[in-house]
């Protein structure tokens, strides 16, 4: 292969290299600053912590609800006498022990989600160290099309927010006063 055969098959391997840093570029520019909001990787983790915060304060208020319910059955119990009606205070009773032990499901649900968390934030740590090597002003730089037009109405839509990032209750109750 002569000098000028070689010095072609270079840039085009170089000119190759130069798109496929250019795609990698804008792929992380994409991960830093999504083009639909909805999409931005920072905030999976808070939606996971999130997930688990209200899972377990669900738990925690049939939890608490089914043990007044027992403090109920247990009143009940002393004045009746009946053999069937006291069948039955055993029927609600097996059943909310069957409720204590479904709602084991939220411990084994925050510990699975919290290795997801986990990963996430190794992934994010890897994504900004990446931004940090290309700089983040040039990252920041590049113009993140999204992939789908949203119509009018999903751009509305933005589902639950996260703790104080929404609107308040008392400001929902307030459109309607």
């Amino acid at each position: 292969m002569d000098q000028q055969t070689e010095a072609d098959v270079l840039k085009q391997e170089l000119l190759g290299l130069f798109k496929y840093l250019k795609r990698v570029r804008e792929e992380i520019a994409a991960i830093n600053r999504p083009a639909d909001e909805e999409m931005h990787f920072d905030s999976m983790s808070d939606q996971l912590d999130a997930i688990v915060k209200a899972t377990e304060e669900a738990t925690d208020t049939i939890m608490g609800c089914m043990e007044k319910n027992d403090e109920i059955v247990d009143e009940l119990r002393k004045s009746i006498t009946d053999e069937a009606q006291l069948g039955l205070l055993d029927q609600i009773t097996n059943n909310g022990a069957d409720v204590f032990e479904a709602c084991s499901f939220q411990d084994i649900t925050g510990q699975r989600i919290t290795k997801v968390v986990k990963s996430v934030t190794y992934v994010e740590d890897r994504v900004n160290a990446l931004i940090s090597v290309w700089g983040k002003d040039e990252i920041d730089s590049i113009e993140v099309k999204a992939e789908v037009e949203k119509t009018e109405d999903e751009k509305l839509l933005r589902g639950p927010a996260l703790g104080d990032e929404g609107i308040s209750q008392d400001e929902i109750d307030k459109l309607f006063d």
